[in-house]
């Protein structure tokens, strides 16, 4: 048995954005669907200031693979100081049926493709139908992720930003209007750009309240994406009190996830938790039922995510003959 080898050249022509949205509908369901094991994923902080480093372990019964992720963030020196990217990441297959290694492939575009998917399965499925608006709080590379995943579920008419970084914004308006055509409008502030939303998107790994309560309208769809781990935070918890939660996994995210906080500030109780979006998704739970509700959708992202994608590319890659094979185990 050989196992295959995939550089993030070669993953990058092996999937497009749909078919990553389609394998993330179909990790959502099998998660609810018990078709999912999926321990609790291990996330480090690490020695170089803002550092760190997740592992993600899960596998999927109905492809018999199991999935292992390390992504790693934060390391700013990087590229100056070692030569390598800031951020990283590298995905492991297993055969489920024999626990042999089939593949080893990049995982950083993996992570933010099938984080930008999941922000999009969320629109498809809470925001309003009418929605035309993005805010984007954050414009960084997962907030252009965003844009282009969202923009495969609805036409934007236009995207309203705001960065504490005017280079970062200043790049993000000019990269979405050359790659999508969509008009950017830098934000005067925080606040006017969050009032202008039908779907507000948070990317920013905050470390505090970004978002505050009174500045959301009727309406809104919020795709919360910057917290993962304890001590990340980008909205006010009052937000909580009378929104429509949705996340992709309870157990995560009233853990370390966004909804940990108004947890924690009795703001909500796990019984306040609408559902999970695979419940949504397989018709077990409503989704947005009126024009007036506020939506969140709270993502800390699953490593069966990162499951059904890397199998959907480790597919194209034995149909198309793309990647190296190497003998990893003697016989």
């Amino acid at each position: 048995m050989k196992t295959l080898l995939l550089k993030k050249e070669e993953v990058s022509r092996l999937i497009s954005m749909k078919d990553v949205i389609s394998a993330v509908e179909e990790a959502y369901k099998a998660f609810n669907s018990d078709q999912v094991e999926q321990p609790d994923y291990i996330g480090m902080h690490l020695p170089s200031p803002g550092s760190e480093i997740d592992f993600k372990l899960g596998y999927y019964r109905g492809n018999e693979l199991i999935s292992m992720k390390t992504s790693s963030g934060g390391f700013v020196d990087n590229p100056t100081v070692f030569g390598v990217p800031n951020g990283m990441g590298t995905i492991l297959l297993f055969d489920a049926r024999n626990g042999a290694l089939i593949c080893v492939m990049d995982g950083s575009l993996i992570t933010g493709l099938r984080t930008g998917a999941a922000g999009a399965v969320s629109v498809q499925v809470v925001a309003r139908k009418d929605a035309s608006r993005i805010t984007s709080i954050g414009t960084g590379n997962q907030a252009r992720m965003q844009i282009r995943a969202i923009r495969e579920v609805m036409s934007i008419e236009e995207i309203h930003a705001w960065d504490n970084s005017a280079d970062t914004l200043s790049r993000f308006k000019i990269d979405i209007e050359n790659e999508f055509g969509i008009p950017v409008v830098i934000a005067r502030s925080k606040k006017h750009a969050v009032e202008l939303a039908d779907i507000l998107v948070t990317t920013t790994r905050g470390k505090g309240s970004l978002v505050e309560a009174d500045w959301i309208r009727p309406g809104t769809h919020i795709v919360a994406i910057g917290t993962d781990q304890r001590g990340k935070q980008e909205l006010d918890p009052e937000i909580f009190r009378s929104a429509k939660v949705v996340v992709d996994s309870i157990a995560q995210c009233s853990d370390k996830g966004e909804t940990w906080h108004p947890l924690d500030k009795h703001i909500i109780t796990k019984d306040g938790i609408h559902g999970e979006i695979g419940e949504i998704l397989l018709g077990k739970k409503p989704g947005r039922e009126n024009d007036q509700e506020v939506t969140i959708f709270d993502s800390t992202g699953m490593a069966i995510q990162d499951n059904t994608t890397a199998s959907k590319i480790y597919s194209n890659a034995i149909e198309r003959s793309v990647g190296t094979f190497f003998e990893f185990f003697d016989s």
